[in-house]
């Protein structure tokens, strides 16, 4: 028996339900094993469907009880009921009510999609197309009806029942056991869906809207850990007040609750009112949350918050149209997170991520558009690209038609739109309308996959003062038939030797913008006083690749000079980026002498700017540099020698950045910006020193991680420490897994250090690390930060020669598949970049791949993924 490649669907082939639901009723008796759902679903035909067509309704591993229509019984020969669907025959050709009563084993559950048990808490995630496995129904997001749902329980195991929508009523409903209403007015699909029901611990807190609606605010915990979610809690409040002022978005029930859970595929699901989410970015402590935890459950809190308009009051009508809610609300939670931090920063690592995440996605086998054509499993593209890249899509858009006319257009969607189901044209068409202007070939971004590239020459006229800029797109691997060129926003300015010129002029750049929207095309400034520097692309414009021949001492120009931070960070990661790939010793030390004078001038001025600058490409981006043939262990010899070079060289101002970066003693710990800066710099400080010296870095770190107060610096240090072999590190990390064993998440950080150590032993501590007590299969976040740690973040073991990397994590997803299939399938993507690898290792990789494809009865989730990167689909 062999796995066969799913079928496609095609987005050219969608056609509306021939039937619509307009009220779903539910009553959920929760029980470990045998939970019966009872669905009335009012149905009526779609004017827009197929006339007196059978009634199918998509189902999962479900078992049918009974089923009626119009209250009557219905008879065995009218319908067919599998675990897979329900076929009605012949339905009225009137508006009908149909009652189905099924029955599932929520513990059983090991996909984590439906409704499960998560540590003796009922759950449910039904995006994308979870909600067939509670009961049969039409599971597509342009069906949408307004649901009321019954949740019973026994008090003893689940005193807290909650539901979408509102409060209702609750009460009684026999010996031991209680029941809560909860009504949603708003009609929604069946993917926001959400029932949980446990002992919580909770916090809350009112909001008052800008409609002036008072609202309750109340995040859900495991008890005990009620402490530990009141940052949480306050993100939310934030989110609601911003989301007002910023895009005029009012909340819109009387409650708003987060729910955490242990054990959770995504990061989190903006059920609407009801967010589940993975516990990892809910709770936080200083002693177990480091800066980025917290910034991160800011970020995820809003997000799916935002979502609440962005993806709830106005949903996709296929999940074709998948990115216009996921990359529009990644864009708002990006403006959140910037207004909330540093704008300059937090734009920085935006773009790190889309780098080391999308780029190489759209440089292999898994890249698609945007806007998929096709697709086998959708679980399959919730992808950086569909994220990241269609965020920045957006960002585009902005900078295209400026700030107020783009709030104009995001009114005008949500006004059109409102409790529709909608299309990437739909969206467009609301900008389209407030502008007047036509975005048709703006939106081939949204049906283009790959990163384009954008190569630029410069000549001086220094007679005419006049400087020109030719500039010229590709998108490789474009077919010949698809060469319309894109519209680009190149964001640019001149710098000179004592900063940016301000005399030069160019009609065709406006407000610092110029549009390439041609395959080719040159822009001319005038009064051009001095040969200049060009800074391009300037906070990121637009996702491309440039091609710009600068010499390292025009880049060093930009780092000192440029008045656009994203620039001065890209200066000296190009500089940085080139001595990784072609070393140079003389170069080596004109950068370090460069970087010098940076933080001479303004390193504690903007703490967390200059660790940014002071952190080298990662080894993943040094690959994405390399066309072909890429040899991770020579990227990773290049990388630590430069490190090691910078470290001995910069030591004395890296010594004074320490001591001036001492934290006062007594002065609590806080996650804000500013502070968190400060300990980013130190901690970056220390890792060079380390890097130049590893014997004083060992005992340096070994002493910060005594000495610290807070999990930032307790994990920074032992991050430094793991890359530095010897005692320390072993003592070190043994006393770190004592001190924190009753305490997962943060095990989860001292699983994943040590699975990226660049060591060939690396293999035989994951093996006995998979031992660990802590360690189990079952749960997503424990199998990302051991196995998908090591398979995304150790590029030399995962990539080793004899193959003996590729086979940890192929036999990690071979385990996975029957029992948690999203959780292989994305594990197995890591496997992504085979075909860029020196021919050798490629070849080791193919063997893994196909030994997993000779598995039989692969899942969907596996099998597509596997078809993709083998290029067979």
């Amino acid at each position: 028996m062999r796995t066969e490649t799913p079928p496609l669907i095609r987005l050219e082939e969608y056609r509306p339900s021939d039937y619509l639901i307009d009220r779903v009723d539910l009553d959920i008796r929760l029980d470990p094993h045998a939970t019966r759902i009872d669905a009335t679903l009012t149905l009526r035909p779609n004017p827009a469907g197929v006339p007196a067509a059978p009634l199918t309704l998509d189902g999962d591993d479900l078992r049918l009880v009974s089923a009626e229509l119009d209250g009557a019984p219905l008879a065995p020969d009218v319908y067919a009921a599998t675990p897979s669907g329900f076929i009605l025959r012949d339905p009225p050709p009137r508006p009908f009510a149909l009652r189905l009563v099924t029955e599932v084993d929520p513990t059983a559950n090991t996909k984590l999609m439906g409704l499960y048990r998560s540590n003796g808490v009922y759950c449910t995630q039904c995006e994308a197309d979870g909600f067939r496995r509670i009961t049969y129904f039409l599971d597509r997001p342009d069906v949408l009806a307004v649901y009321t749902t019954r949740i019973e329980a026994d008090r003893t195991e689940a005193p807290v029942l909650l539901g979408n929508g509102n409060p209702v009523e609750a009460g009684d409903a026999g010996p031991g056991r209680h029941y809560a209403l909860w009504h949603d007015p708003h009609p929604k699909p069946a993917y926001l869906f959400a029932l949980v029901g446990g002992r919580l611990g909770k916090v809350e807190t009112p909001f008052t809207t800008m409609e002036g609606r008072t609202v309750s605010c109340a995040v859900y915990v495991e008890p005990g850990k009620e402490d530990r979610a009141g940052y949480a809690l306050d993100a939310v409040i934030r989110s609601m007040a911003w989301d007002e002022t910023a895009f005029g978005r009012a909340y819109d029930l009387d409650v708003f609750n987060v729910v955490a859970v242990s054990d959770f595929n995504m990061g989190a699901m903006e059920n609407k009112g009801l967010n589940i989410f993975n516990d990892k970015y809910v709770l936080a402590s200083p002693e177990t949350a480091t800066d980025g935890d917290y910034a991160a459950i800011e970020a995820i809190i809003a997000h799916e918050y935002f979502h609440n308009w962005s993806g709830n009051r106005v949903t996709c009508r296929d999940w074709f149209q998948l990115c216009l809610k996921e990359g529009l609300t990644v864009f708002r939670d990006q403006e959140f997170s910037s207004d909330m931090r540093s704008r300059p920063v937090h734009r920085i690592a935006e773009v790190r991520s889309l780098r080391a995440r999308q780029f190489p996605e759209d440089a292999g086998p898994l890249r698609h558009p945007v806007r998929p054509r096709a697709y086998a499993e959708i679980n399959n593209f919730y992808t950086a690209t569909v994220y990241d890249k269609g965020a920045e899509i957006v960002r585009m858009l902005r900078t295209l038609i400026g700030p107020e006319a783009f709030r104009a257009g995001m009114d005008r969607y949500f006004a059109d739109n409102d409790g529709r189901a909608a299309t990437v044209e739909d969206f467009l068409a609301a900008f389209a309308a407030v502008t007047g202007r036509d975005l048709d070939a703006f939106a081939r971004w949204y049906e283009r996959p790959g990163t384009p590239r954008l190569a630029v020459t410069a000549a001086y006229d220094p007679a005419a003062a006049r400087y020109t800029l030719q500039l010229a797109q590709s998108l490789p691997g474009t077919a010949d038939s698809d060469e319309t060129p894109l519209v680009i926003p190149v964001a640019l300015g001149l710098v000179g030797a004592t900063g940016p010129l301000t005399g030069a002029t160019c009609p065709d750049v406006r407000d610092g913008v110029y549009v390439l929207d041609r395959p080719e095309s040159a822009i001319v400034f005038d009064a051009v006083a001095e040969e200049p520097v060009p800074s391009l692309l300037r906070d990121f414009s637009a996702p491309v690749k440039l091609d710009l021949g600068l010499t390292d001492a025009q880049r060093m120009l930009l780092l000192a000079q440029d008045s656009d931070p994203f620039n001065r960070w890209q200066a000296a990661q190009d500089v940085a980026l080139r001595l990784i790939l072609d070393p140079d010793a003389d170069r080596t030390e004109a950068f370090a002498a460069a970087l010098g004078r940076f933080l001479d001038g303004e390193a504690l001025a903007d703490p967390a700017f200059a660790a940014l600058v002071l952190a080298l490409p990662s080894e993943g981006e040094a690959a994405d540099a390399v066309p072909a043939e890429v040899d991770p262990d020579a990227i990773h010899r290049g990388r630590s020698d430069l490190r090691t070079r910078l470290g001995q060289v910069l030591r004395p101002r890296l010594e004074a950045i320490d001591a001036a970066l001492v934290p006062d003693a007594g002065v609590p710990y806080s996650p804000d910006a500013a502070s968190a800066g400060r300990r980013s710099l130190r901690n970056a400080a220390l890792d060079l020193i380390a890097a130049g010296d590893p014997r004083t870095g060992a005992a340096r770190a070994a002493e910060r991680l005594a000495e610290a107060t807070n999990m930032t610096d307790r994990l920074a240090a032992l991050g430094t420490l793991a890359l530095i072999p010897g005692e320390t590190r072993e003592v070190a990390l043994a006393e770190f897994a004592t001190r924190y064993a009753d305490e997962p998440l943060v095990l989860d950080k001292w699983f994943a250090i040590q699975a990226q150590i660049p060591e060939p032993g690396t293999l035989d501590r994951i093996a006995r690390l998979q031992e660990h007590p802590a360690f189990t299969m079952t749960n997503p976040n424990r199998v990302r930060a051991l196995i998908g740690s090591f398979a995304f973040g150790n590029p030399t073991q995962f990539a080793r020669p004899d193959g003996s990397g590729f086979a940890r994590v192929a036999d990690t997803v071979a385990a996975l598949d029957s029992t948690n299939p999203q959780v292989a399938a994305r594990l197995l993507t890591a496997f992504g970049s085979w075909r860029r690898l020196e021919k050798s290792r490629g070849a080791k990789a193919v063997e893994m791949l196909n030994g997993i494809k000779a598995i039989p009865g692969l899942s969907r989730d596996t099998a597509d993924i596997l078809a993709r990167t083998l290029g067979d689909g």
